[in-house]
């Protein structure tokens, strides 16, 4: 059995790749499984060329790889861009009837494995549209894994169009399965058993946004308005879904800056609230941001990040919006930034958010990205636990209390710690206006009085020093004694992972400090994580998908802690181990060579180390 198997599927928008792909993945979920699947995706409706990775095996996995055993291919195209990624002996499915020559996969040292796809699924099914089905069916017939595990996820997916459908497909899956594991089981040398029984996998499988928006209604967040935006719209539509089961109400507006002063204000009211966008949109929210950070509100914006300026490259991926996200809107004013860098810390953090908005009555961004939005990954269901979400709604005032109140309620009342008890409109005694010029501590604007001013302003800002104790230190995972430490944040903790676990591997010691609180830095336990690799000589790198190194540059300035040495990805694509590895060793990092350097781990190949 093969420790673990990757398979790309291949073609045009409009031919079910991505679906096709999410099923394939699905059903190897169901077997117990680790998975991971990746997309990429053109932003054009038909034409274009996609394809979907998938990747399975017994151990947890965090990254797509660079290699594949099996493509599965819908269009010639397919052939020709992806063969060469196939590992030795790595097998290419595709229809008989497509004009590909099986000599070009061969001279790349893979296997032709040409299937009469579309004529099994018109004989078998009756419509050449299951040809797909047939297509996913003869994958797992090659790897010899259970058609059960598909024919559940079959039933699944075509439940509302009826038994007749269901039957046709599962009739095409079995006759292409039989087929290629007739003609291909022998030569194709990597097979897939699954762990568990069908209905016993530990994991659920799910993406980022969809984690996300679980964590957030786990979190009671009862509103959310927004204007659809790649790579976001996918938050909005889970609440969408879900809304009228658990009391959400969902609001498609007409532009972004309404959504995120329709959110502001349902968070005035007392509902936890969000809104969601890209980099676009954002720009487009940002003098209603500052209104949020001046009136105190606790809103939350979950902000998937893609390749900028402008309307940049829509569907791929990028962690550009970093210092635009703690610098957006004018005048200083308290934020705290979250980057969750898996789907499990997706769902924390869309928990956690609003915790966070209502106790320290400030805006919340959580900062994704399209690959961490759109990337399928098993994780255990007790990750995903809403009993275990706890509800802290911070200095809010109950209406008893309001009720034994003798003095004036003040809103903006200075404390201490910059948090004043929070009262919500609809009580007699606490009447007050929703300001956005500088106010005094009832709220009221008086003549821009100096004074008055630098009172509300150190008030506000004193939130972040009382918030910085609750910021979450950054993990460390990998070596206790590295050579080499790995500075990353936010999506990139998977790839970053997994290259630190093939460096030390191949006898690089090394390890890798991953955050997911960016501000307010806690910058005393940041600069402690940092003192032993110093102490040590460790090489400390910065590893972040953008061009200018944006988290080094906060870093510097928060902690003095200087990354000169750098590994960047902006081609909107995203960082993987077999990149980082390649760029470390444009650094000189002994004991990385070429001939190792895809960061892989999949078998048949020389670049396993």
């Amino acid at each position: 059995m093969a420790e673990e198997l990757v398979l790309k599927l291949g073609g045009e928008a409009g031919q079910g790749v991505e679906s096709s792909g999410a099923g394939f993945a699905k059903a190897l979920a169901r077997g117990g499984l680790s998975v991971f699947g990746s997309q990429d995706y053109m932003s054009r409706i038909r034409g274009g060329h996609n394809f979907y990775m998938v990747r399975a095996s017994r151990r947890p996995l965090y990254a797509p790889p660079e290699r594949i055993h099996l493509l599965l291919a819908f269009d010639e195209e397919s052939v020709h861009l992806h063969t060469s990624e196939l590992v030795p002996a790595g097998g290419v499915i595709y229809d008989e009837a497509l004009p590909v020559d099986a000599d070009t996969i061969r001279v790349q040292g893979a296997q032709p494995f040409p299937l009469p796809l579309n004529k099994i699924a018109e004989e078998s099914g009756g419509s050449k549209i299951m040809s797909n089905t047939a297509a996913l069916a003869a994958a797992a017939g090659v790897m010899g894994y259970g058609l059960g595990y598909l024919e559940s996820v079959i039933r699944d997916n075509f439940r509302k169009k009826g038994e007749k459908v269901i039957d046709a497909n599962l009739k095409v899956a079995q006759t292409a399965y039989n087929e290629a594991r007739q003609r291909y089981g022998e030569s194709f040398p990597w097979k897939l058993e699954p762990v568990t029984p069908l209905g016993k996998s530990p994991y659920v499988l799910i993406n980022g946004n969809q984690a996300l928006a679980m964590g957030a209604l786990a979190g009671g967040c009862r509103f959310i308005s927004a204007y659809p935006m790649t790579p976001a719209s996918s938050i909005f539509e889970w609440l969408i879904d879900h809304g009228d089961q658990y009391g959400v109400v969902t609001k498609q507006c007409e532009d972004e800056l309404a959504a995120i002063l329709m959110a502001i204000g349902a968070a005035h009211m007392g509902a936890r609230a969000m809104t969601s966008t890209s980099g676009g949109g954002f720009s487009l929210m940002v003098e209603a941001l500052g209104m949020a950070g001046m009136m105190e509100e606790p809103v939350v914006i979950a902000l998937a990040q893609r390749p900028g300026p402008s309307t940049g490259m829509p569907t791929r991926t990028e962690q550009g919006d970093l210092l635009f996200a703690l610098h957006a809107s004018q005048g200083d004013f308290p934020r705290i930034i979250l980057a969750p860098g898996t789907a499990e810390e997706a769902f924390q953090a869309g928990a956690r958010a609003f915790n966070l908005a209502e106790k320290y009555q400030l805006p919340v961004i959580i900062l994704t990205d399209a690959f961490l939005a759109n990337s399928v990954k098993t994780v255990e269901r007790s990750q995903l636990a809403v009993s275990k979400v706890e509800i802290d709604r911070g200095e809010l005032v109950r209406a008893e209390e309001l009720d034994r109140m003798t003095e004036r309620y003040a809103r903006y009342k200075v404390t201490p710690s910059g948090i004043s008890p929070r009262a919500l409109p609809g009580h007699p005694k606490a009447v007050y206006l929703g300001n956005s010029d500088e106010h005094t501590e009832f709220s009221n604007f008086e003549d821009e009085d100096a004074g008055n001013r630098v009172r509300m302003h150190q008030k506000r800002m004193r939130k972040l020093d009382t918030a910085r104790p609750e910021m979450q230190t950054p993990v460390v995972y990998g070596a206790h004694e590295p050579e080499v430490t790995l500075v990353c944040w936010g999506s990139s903790h998977g790839p970053v992972r997994e290259a630190v676990d093939q460096l030390n591997t191949r006898g690089v010691a090394a390890n890798m400090v991953h955050f997911t609180d960016l501000w307010p830095l806690p910058q005393e336990r940041v600069k402690a994580t940092f003192a032993p690799f110093a102490e040590n000589g460790s090489r400390l790198i910065l590893v972040e998908g953008n061009i200018t190194g944006q988290f080094g540059r906060l870093l510097r300035a928060e902690t003095g802690i200087n990354l000169e040495e750098r590994v960047l990805r902006y081609d909107g694509r995203p960082l993987t181990a077999g990149y980082i590895l390649e760029k470390l060793l444009d650094l000189g990092l002994a004991a990385v060579s070429r001939d190792g350097v895809a960061g892989d781990r999949v078998e048949g190949g020389s670049r396993i180390a």
